[in-house]
């Protein structure tokens, strides 16, 4: 079912990889999706792999391992784990004559665009290379307010920064459904979604695993993600022996991708996670945002945070709903004195000739429409 596709992201989720009795990998289980992942590569498929797992291998080396809340802690766990996690994978790999390498990223290398296009390029080399990216998030550096929180935002993120066009998320649930399978016997799973509507939405929830971080809502999101950028999502269960092989449209739910994806700059933009600033506008200008024009500095009332040229700022209108994001012209100091200006006056207000919109179309993506 999955061997149409040319380029793959893997994600693993920690209930899949570990045991949560014993807290150590599952080595027939981590084998077996070797095996699988063998096959793909021997068909010139182009993997990488966003494996979770480094927290919940690690911990049983803390002290007070049963109850890990504190950040120190939880990145201390990390530390020990994700040496081991990469060990594992590795050995595995190798097995099936596969060479991998270890890539921890944060939340700045997909904010940052410079190292956004670094991490792609060095992901590009890794497959040129025939070698698999096992990839995870950098927990122990990160801090609660810069980091992705769980691996299938990291996922969707890593799919769309590589231009992937099939991101596989293996968890221990096997796809969507109308109601929490767990609780309600009478759910129905969804096979087949060609769009993330508001009644998609409402089906997430916080019900989650405990090994891991993430729930449907995060998935729904990274699929959402993955659709605009013209990449397919699977969620499937990860839990059984070669997991990959053994998809198939009944067993999982799909996510089709988008017929008309976003440019790859406004795919980047438009899953900004943290904007620098808010750029409150009035009527006259959101529907110039509608219409994808230009935000002249004329139209905007407000203008909040402080940042630097170049930064991604979000745009509000006057009920303050968000209604695009996009890269500004000018640092907050200078773009606060030209708002409620026409362009014609920016040069004798702030005493050089800058450029006359305060976000340009090429560089701004609506939200709503």
């Amino acid at each position: 079912m999955i061997n149409k596709f040319k380029k793959i992201v893997i994600k693993i989720g920690s209930s899949s990889i570990i045991d949560e009795k014993t807290g150590l990998v599952k080595i027939k289980w981590l084998n077996s999706i070797c095996k699988d992942i063998g096959v793909l590569t021997n068909e010139n498929k182009k993997i990488a792999i966003v494996s979770s797992g480094a927290i919940a291998l690690g911990k049983n080396n803390i002290t007070n391992k049963k109850a890990i809340h504190r950040l120190e802690d939880k990145q201390a766990a990390a530390a020990v784990g994700q040496i081991k996690l990469a060990n594992y994978w590795q050995q595995s790999l190798k097995k099936n004559k596969i060479n991998s390498a270890q890539l921890l990223l944060t939340l700045d290398d997909s904010e940052i665009r410079r190292r956004y296009l670094n991490i792609r390029k060095t992901i590009s080399s890794l497959h040129r290379n025939k070698i698999i990216p096992i990839i995870n998030e950098n927990d122990t550096v990160t801090t609660e307010e810069i980091r992705y929180g769980d691996n299938d935002r990291l996922a969707a993120r890593v799919a769309q920064m590589i231009d992937a066009d099939l991101l596989i998320m293996l968890s221990d649930i096997d796809g969507l459904y109308t109601e929490n399978p767990t609780k309600n016997k009478q759910a129905k799973k969804l096979t087949d979604i060609k769009e993330i509507n508001t009644s998609i939405e409402k089906l997430a929830n916080s019900d989650h695993s405990r090994l891991g971080s993430g729930g449907i809502a995060t998935k729904i999101w990274a699929a959402k993600i993955c659709m605009n950028s013209g990449c397919s999502t699977i969620i499937a269960n990860g839990h059984k022996i070669y997991p990959l092989s053994k998809i198939n449209k009944n067993n999982s739910t799909w996510f089709h991708a988008s017929n008309s994806p976003k440019s790859s700059r406004k795919q980047w933009l438009l899953n900004h996670l943290h904007p620098s600033g808010i750029i409150i506008i009035d009527n006259g200008a959101a529907e110039a945002v509608f219409q994808n024009k230009s935000l002249l500095p004329a139209g905007v009332l407000e203008i909040k945070g402080k940042f630097n040229r170049g930064d991604v700022i979000s745009v509000t209108n006057i009920k303050n709903i968000k209604i695009g994001i996009g890269v500004i012209a000018y640092d907050s100091y200078d773009a606060k004195k030209i708002i409620g200006k026409k362009s014609k006056d920016i040069k004798r207000i702030l005493g050089y000739e800058g450029r006359d919109e305060l976000i340009h179309k090429d560089d701004l993506v609506k939200i709503i429409s």
